[in-house]
């Protein structure tokens, strides 16, 4: 998948997330989703390279509801399976942002990761954004996909934000362990964040 140059912030992600909401709302209102990806970050105030909008559902059907509901969008991608990816995958174009939905079908009994197994059902918070409470993945299972993936320039902003706003440096920890990341890479990140979270 081609992602789009960072061009994201955080007064477009929260048009573009309200125009998606007030056309998947009124008919969808029961689907359980998640804001995942760059723009949970966002929305949670963290100030990083961001260029999309990710939403997570448990079930193909429930991507294919939202998919329904935004008819009147441009669909970049219809909903299908990606074998590789393990994924429901579809992208619409939505308020000039683009909104990708997708399951992500990994079996897994984990709460560490952020797509997948108990961690994105588990560890979120419900945000605000105009008149919606969105659920939205923790900035520890951002900050984990982030160190995964070894992209810096979204961690360190991470790891920043959580310095003064706190964080849950157990859960991290953990986190570390389940990843397998590097003992380097663990050690710094959590010098960085033992003074600011508890």
């Amino acid at each position: 998948m081609l992602h789009p140059i960072p061009s994201l912030d955080q007064v477009r992600l929260r048009e573009a997330l309200t125009v998606f909401l007030d056309h998947v709302m009124p008919v969808c209102a029961q689907i359980d989703y998640r804001l995942v990806g760059t723009g949970a970050a966002l929305l949670h105030g963290v100030s990083l390279p961001a260029a999309d909008i990710d939403i997570l559902v448990r079930k193909r059907h429930d991507a294919d509801a939202f998919g329904s509901a935004l008819s009147s969008f441009r669909c970049l991608e219809a909903p299908a399976w990606l074998t590789q990816a393990k994924q429901y995958y579809g992208k619409w174009e939505v308020n000039g942002v683009e909104l990708e939905i997708s399951t992500v079908e990994v079996t897994s009994e984990a709460d560490t990761a952020e797509c997948f197994g108990r961690g994105p059902w588990e560890h979120f918070a419900l945000l605000t954004c105009g008149r919606y409470a969105v659920p939205t993945v923790t900035l520890e299972l951002r900050l984990l996909t982030e160190l995964s993936r070894n992209r810096a320039d979204r961690y360190r902003p991470l790891v920043r934000f959580m310095q003064v706003h706190g964080c849950d440096l157990d859960y991290v920890r953990r986190g570390f362990v389940a990843a397998g990341l590097p003992p380097i890479m663990r050690d710094d990140v959590l010098n960085q964040l033992a003074f600011g979270c508890a």
